[in-house]
């Protein structure tokens, strides 16, 4: 399974759904808070494309998106294909 990396803010409801999505599928993630800005959040501004909005989840070297990308991958079947590549 490729290596699974989320971008989150606290109070964030857009985070706590994805990272319950990514739970409940028993998938394990590396979580980057960036809630007071620092490195991370630049890191996640150069492999996001200037994506601002948190989450930003990244599956192996695939950027996902937010909330609502990794739920549309979920309800399309395309998620468990891009965690078993």
């Amino acid at each position: 399974m490729p290596k699974v990396e989320i971008y989150t803010k606290m109070f964030c409801p857009y985070c706590t759904r994805a990272k319950k999505l990514l739970t409940d599928k028993g998938v394990a993630f590396e979580e980057y808070d960036i809630t007071m800005g620092g490195a991370k959040r630049d890191e996640m501004l150069a492999r996001a494309n200037g994506g601002r909005t948190v989450p930003q989840v990244f599956i192996g070297d695939t950027h996902v998106g937010g909330s609502d990308d990794l739920a549309a991958m979920e309800r399309q079947g395309k998620l468990d294909e891009l965690l078993a590549a």
